[in-house]
């Protein structure tokens, strides 16, 4: 190494060391909450001089803000601090074939405005209008500028292919897959943006809000139009090696008689075609179910008490129970959580369900319904946003590219 290079070496590892130090603050505040310094130096492990420095870098940079003094005692009051909240924004999208559900958060994950909006658009240039506006209109209606907001998280179905930038596997919103879509959603919603699945956005939203804020491996599987399921082991979701971890809807298992033989089940998956709202519509009608026009009237005639539907709902059930068993087999979840406009019926669905699920398997986990329900998406593309986001506003306000390379 040269001498200039290690000058460089050398002037690198102060800051470098001090950008450790401020990160390790801000996630021993975040964690904590408002502490002072004394704490935050037996917390985090530093020496208070040490503290002192970071708080004063960090509070400059407007990461931090004293929120008064702590509670009264004997000789010196100490300050409390806490991390600064408005430092930065971000935006969780979440894209369905009948809503677009748009929130925009701070930092500590409070919403600070939220609208949820009608997909009535057939095209995908339309959709991408559509979701433009409405987000504008939320970040407009929370007082901020797009400028505030550090990043956004946009979910919808499919498997995103980083290479060909496509949403790819998704039958069932119109145009989704096109090539240049994802880039002119981009370019809707400066300055930074990423794209993800629907039901893995849903797994995270359990995970950050939800039924699984205290476990470390479980599933969300959603059940409506699609089928799809997300899956967090060791408090992470979990993606595979190409982002198809979870795409049950391609489960190679029989459904409804020859359901999986057409060229449709295919394209939308065997498991998709055979358990999937269209599917229990199916059901119902074959059977003789009076008014069938949609799963949810089917679900509604059964919870009245229809015997009819109510076969129809077993019938699904038990679809259902093949997707579980599998996932007990492969993945043992402490709970598997149902989600979506059908596996929202957990009411109707649970006790065929786990019974089809003892015959087929000693393996089944508790079944359980999502605690966020139709915000479960959204709810989790605002808490992947605020991953990415922390570590763009400390990089920005506070010199953190040190820390962060170091980091990866």
């Amino acid at each position: 190494m040269s001498r200039q290079g290690r000058d460089n070496h050398r002037g690198g590892q102060p800051r470098l060391l001090r950008a450790i130090n401020e990160r390790a603050l801000l996630e021993t505040l975040r964690r904590g909450g408002p502490s002072s310094r004394p704490q935050l130096a037996r917390l985090a492990g530093l020496s208070k001089p040490t503290v002192s420095l970071a708080l004063a870098n960090l509070e400059t940079a407007g990461l931090v803000r004293p929120v008064g003094p702590a509670t009264p005692s004997p000789g010196r009051t100490a300050m409390l601090y806490e991390v600064d909240p408005t430092a930065g924004y971000v935006v969780g999208i979440d894209i369905g074939r009948a809503w677009v559900r748009v929130a925009a958060a701070d930092l500590s994950g409070q919403i600070v405005a939220r609208r949820d909006e009608r997909n009535r658009e057939r095209s995908a240039t339309a959709l991408v209008r559509l979701v433009s506006a409405v987000a504008h209109g939320v970040v407009d209606a929370a007082g901020l500028t797009w400028e505030q907001v550090a990043h956004t998280v946009v979910g919808g179905p499919g498997v995103f292919d980083p290479d060909s930038d496509r949403f790819l596997l998704a039958p069932n919103l119109p145009g989704w897959s096109r090539p240049g879509l994802m880039s002119s959603l981009r370019e809707a919603l400066p300055p930074s943006v990423a794209l993800d699945n629907d039901a893995n956005l849903a797994a995270v939203g359990e995970r950050s809000y939800g039924s699984g804020q205290d476990a470390d491996t479980f599933v969300y599987v959603s059940i409506g139009t699609g089928i799809g399921m997300g899956i967090i082991i060791d408090g992470e979701l979990y993606r595979g090696a190409h982002g198809a971890a979870g795409e049950v809807a391609y489960l190679p298992v029989a459904g409804d008689g020859d359901a999986g033989a057409d060229r449709d089940a295919r394209l939308r998956g065997i498991m998709e075609a055979a358990a999937s709202a269209d599917a229990v519509v199916r059901t119902a009608k074959r059977i003789g179910v009076a008014g069938a026009s949609s799963a949810k009237r089917v679900f509604a005639a059964a919870r009245a008490g229809d015997e009819l539907a109510l076969a129809a709902v077993e019938a699904e059930a038990e679809r259902l129970a093949l997707i579980v068993g599998t996932v007990a087999a492969i993945l043992d979840p402490e709970f598997v959580l149902l989600g979506g406009g059908v596996g929202s019926n957990i009411d109707l669905l649970r006790p065929p369900l786990e019974s089809r699920l003892a015959e087929l398997t000693p393996l089944g986990p508790r079944v359980a319904e999502g605690q966020l329900g139709q915000d479960a998406i959204v709810l989790g593309a605002v808490a992947s946003a605020l991953d990415t986001a922390r570590d763009l506003v400390f990089e920005q306000r506070a010199g953190g590219e040190a820390v962060l390379s170091a980091r990866t």
